[in-house]
């Protein structure tokens, strides 16, 4: 298993076409975003060429690949207003692996590597991240990957029938 990963600088219509695939796939749409309510969790959004290029205005993006095929993307931003620690120098950071076949396989672990990599040598001390309640092989990464829990928000995202808290963690790196 070949894993790569790519800076997103030059915006294909079939990159813009997987993220609008992958944020709109009712399997993933639980752990990407929270939700309110049952038919938030039915509710689809366009993505398109331009609203890739508004993120990446604010957010630094980086493609994972398995064996030459797009498998994922992973993100960071630098001190955005939804930090739980208001601490200067903090990336910010978000992943998604997109295609089913790609989980479960140390995919999250060496792309979070990766990325912890790109935000130290941007000189940033801290990372923070948001983690559903519910999503416990998650949590279990990135207890794995150091980080530690800091807050729960509770009554933050529905899932199966209920509200979750959005746990959130940090590390210095």
């Amino acid at each position: 298993m070949n894993i790569s990963f790519l800076k997103l600088t030059e915006l294909t219509s079939d990159i813009a076409n997987k993220f609008n695939y992958w944020e709109n796939d009712t399997q993933l749409i639980p752990f990407m975003r929270p939700v309110q309510n049952e038919a938030d969790l039915q509710r689809q959004e366009t993505i398109t060429i331009d609203s890739v290029k508004q993120r990446l205005e604010y957010l630094h993006i980086y493609l994972i690949y398995q064996d030459g095929q797009l498998i994922g993307e992973m993100n960071y931003m630098v001190d955005p207003e939804h930090l739980f620690k208001k601490e200067a120098g903090t990336a910010w950071i978000g992943i998604t692996i997109g295609e089913a076949e790609a989980r479960g396989k140390g995919i999250g672990y060496t792309a979070l590597q990766f990325l912890e990599e790109v935000i130290k040598q941007q000189g940033l001390q801290r990372i923070e991240l948001g983690v559903f309640e519910f999503n416990t092989p998650a949590y279990k990464l990135y207890e794995k990957l150091g980080y530690t829990e800091i807050a729960r928000i509770p009554d933050f995202t529905y899932w199966e029938g209920k509200m979750w808290a959005d746990i959130r963690m940090e590390k210095y790196v």
